[in-house]
């Protein structure tokens, strides 16, 4: 297994570029089960989570190859219904297999994707929605069964507590896309991730349209075709190195971005100290000096704070001047690194959906284990801000989602260096 082992106290410095979105990727990628036809997926990154789509489609009888920096996926032949346990709980995303498997075959077993460490996360709103559509679902041995012959057109609200379900949203709606007549999903999510899948749709000519107030209207077609798509950045990765650049008062150009998906992100960074310059249309600078502001902030759903970022803003925040507090409104037990950043000796605390940051805090490298995706991501931030060395275990909870991060933050000037447990802990 491997670690991260870093020394910190060295300002980021250059120009990164960011690759394109993992969140989208996956979506799209079920979405290819929806027709016999080529799809090819340009620059679609190279992470954990995409092998474990591609072992999934492989499963269920789709032929999956890489070709240079693109991933081609037929689903023709024989396609298999059933989704097995060992590789669904490997990635909660493989769930949206349900909904394109359910309208092209009218049967499908998806195995439940089970718990979660961020926390409960249901997919209560996913049968909802094909329930509506006259499928009828049931769980059978941890399997969700869904009988959808025919799949019928129907108004639909998708809202839960924490409000819109973005693979509940993009389950539905490519299972409308092959239903009889006319769909509309109210409370849809509207992140760019979804936006970007029903572009993909679109093109391969389904017939969505999505109004500005979370509405989204499909009618039904009787087949999909084969499209060439292109992924957008990768919102949360620029995020992460946006961070990552002002936590260590460094100056990074990060390029291949789009500024228009991240102004929650943008607006939040600017009220806590950082400078951000846009540089052309797919380009920004990062710049931090100084001291940094406290900040009050909360994730919402798109176009608000996101909750993927959140981990990696509290790492920053902990060397921040004063009390900050961040409100967690989407996954309210999202707090795994609370404790570990507390290692590293920051000065904070978990009061229900609240964390409470006390800065600024003396960072010290320690021995860190990271329990998911994103805490990986603020752990490696808090290790490049504190004094000593850093090991952060298990980081390959952090190549589901990052291709290689360790190359681009040592390009920008890092001392960082991925070890396994084959070898010694170095001195870097």
């Amino acid at each position: 297994m491997d670690r991260f082992v870093i020394k910190g106290g060295v300002p980021l410095k250059g120009t990164v570029a960011i690759s394109r979105a993992k969140n989208a990727a996956l979506p799209i990628m079920a979405a290819a089960l929806l027709t016999d036809g080529q799809v090819v997926i340009k620059d679609c990154p190279r992470l954990v989570d995409v092998k474990a789509m591609t072992a999934i489609l492989r499963v269920l009888g789709a032929q999956v190859k890489r070709r240079g920096d693109d991933l081609v996926i037929r689903a023709s032949g024989r396609i298999r219904h059933k989704a097995p346990y060992d590789l669904v709980r490997k990635m909660r995303a493989s769930f949206c297999v349900l909904g394109p498997l359910s309208a092209r075959l009218g049967h499908a077993e998806v195995s439940h994707p089970g718990g979660c460490v961020i926390g409960d996360r249901p997919v209560d709103l996913h049968i909802k929605g094909l329930e509506a559509l006259g499928a009828r679902v049931r769980t059978v041995g941890g399997y969700v069964v869904a009988e959808a012959t025919p799949l019928v057109g129907a108004t639909l609200y998708l809202g839960g507590p924490s409000g819109s379900t973005v693979l509940g949203t993009a389950n539905v709606m490519m299972a409308a896309t092959l239903a009889h007549g006319r769909t509309v999903i109210e409370n849809a999510a509207c992140e760019p991730e979804v936006l970007n899948l029903i572009d993909c749709l679109n093109r391969m000519g389904a017939r969505i349209r999505f109004s500005g107030n979370k509405r989204l209207e499909i009618r039904g077609v009787q087949r999909l075709r084969g499209v060439t798509t292109r992924l957008i950045p990768d919102r949360i990765e620029a995020g992460t190195f946006m961070i990552a650049a002002a936590a260590t008062r460094g100056d990074v150009t990060l390029k291949d971005i789009c500024l228009d998906h991240m102004h929650a992100v943008v607006d939040k960074l600017r009220d806590v100290g950082v400078v951000v310059t846009p540089v052309g249309k797919r380009a920004c600078r990062v710049t931090a000096s100084g001291s940094f502001r406290p900040a009050d902030v909360s994730t919402l759903p798109y176009p608000g704070f996101p909750t993927d970022l959140q981990a990696q803003l509290m790492a920053l925040l902990t060397v921040a001047d004063g009390v900050s507090v961040i409100t967690e409104k989407i996954y309210p037990d999202r707090f795994m690194h609370v404790g570990e950043l507390a290692r590293l000796g920051a000065r904070l605390r978990k009061e229900g959906p609240h964390a409470i940051i006390t800065g600024p805090a003396k960072l010290s490298g320690a021995p860190v284990m990271a329990s998911d995706l994103r805490a990986s991501a603020a752990l490696v931030i808090a290790g490049l801000m504190a004094d000593k060395e850093t090991t952060v275990n298990r980081i390959y909870h952090l190549d589901r989602g990052y291709e290689r991060m360790e190359r681009k933050l040592r390009k920008l000037g890092a001392r960082i260096r991925r070890v396994s447990d084959s070898e010694p802990i170095p001195q870097v």
